[in-house]
């Protein structure tokens, strides 16, 4: 499968379409960087300022990270919305039809890994994991706004 858009933003329905851009990627680790360069052609496209942009991609890299490596996906769904009052959001959809949800993992400080999340925690405004409506696996999802 290679990456295209996908015309079912289902999950993000309460924007207008023209304010949604929805990647479906394979679970591939290439996958990561299509999704950090589509992210960000799209912010560019939407004028968001280059400090938020810079971190909805570290955002998306790490969410799209997260699925290819720790899901048995067979794809993933990758999505930004334009919402109202200056703030835009961020979804990863996995197909990880275990109902395990994801790990709370607490690194190391000689780990070199599993820091994906914790940074999701301090960059997002607010963010949150639930079941996907669009694969049934984990909808990951993080929340910024457009101006720091």
């Amino acid at each position: 499968m290679s990456p295209h858009t996908t015309s079912t933003p289902r999950s993000l329905d309460a924007v207008r379409p023209d304010r949604t851009h929805w990647l479906e990627l394979p679970p591939h680790r290439t996958s990561v960087r299509v999704a950090r360069h589509a992210t960000q052609a799209r912010l560019a496209s939407w004028r968001i300022p280059d400090e938020a942009c810079a971190n909805a991609v570290l955002l998306v890299s790490e969410l799209v990270t997260n699925a290819v490596l720790h899901t048995l996906s067979e794809r993933i769904l990758c999505g930004v919305a334009r919402m109202r009052n200056d703030r835009f959001r961020l979804e990863v959809h996995d197909g990880d039809l275990t109902g395990r949800g994801i790990p709370d993992r607490r690194p190391g400080p000689d780990d070199e890994h599993g820091r994906g999340l914790l940074l999701v925690r301090e960059i997002a405004d607010c963010w949150g994991i639930t079941r996907s409506p669009l694969t049934g696996g984990n909808a990951v999802w993080a929340s910024l706004a457009t101006v720091l």
